[in-house]
């Protein structure tokens, strides 16, 4: 399976928070899957922590990119079709990032490890 992590499920993976659910940990753990983060992640985090709306410990950023690397996940860029597709996304979700991870999804037929029930109401493969 090809799992792209929202980025909640990717800051629990690397946080260890009980939050993540075992069916998603069993999921990113799975050595026969591969995994995703996209770079919309990293925008999200930055702004987000920026205007205090995300309260990370002390060297978060340094610890999600080394495991990134640790866990062989593979880095997704955000590419001009994927921001074109979100224009494709009508419906409950106003989120800008979590709309350019949906874009992701679809267009590279991505499983979207998530907790975020709006996203389920797209037509995207959702692993929880």
């Amino acid at each position: 399976m090809r799992l792209l992590l929202d980025t909640h499920a990717l800051l629990w993976w690397v946080l260890d928070d009980p939050r993540l659910s075992a069916r998603a940990r069993r999921g990113i753990e799975a050595t026969t899957n591969t995994i995703f983060v996209s770079a919309a992640s990293a925008w999200e985090v930055a702004i987000k922590a920026a205007k205090g709306k995300l309260r990370l410990p002390p060297r978060a950023e340094h610890r999600i990119r080394d495991e990134i690397s640790a866990g062989g996940f593979r880095e997704l860029a955000v590419t001009w079709d994927h921001g074109l597709a979100v224009r494709e996304l009508a419906g409950p979700h106003a989120d800008p990032f979590d709309r350019l991870l949906i874009a992701q999804s679809r267009l590279e037929g991505l499983t979207i490890v998530t907790n975020d029930r709006a996203i389920r109401r797209y037509s995207v493969d959702v692993l929880w």
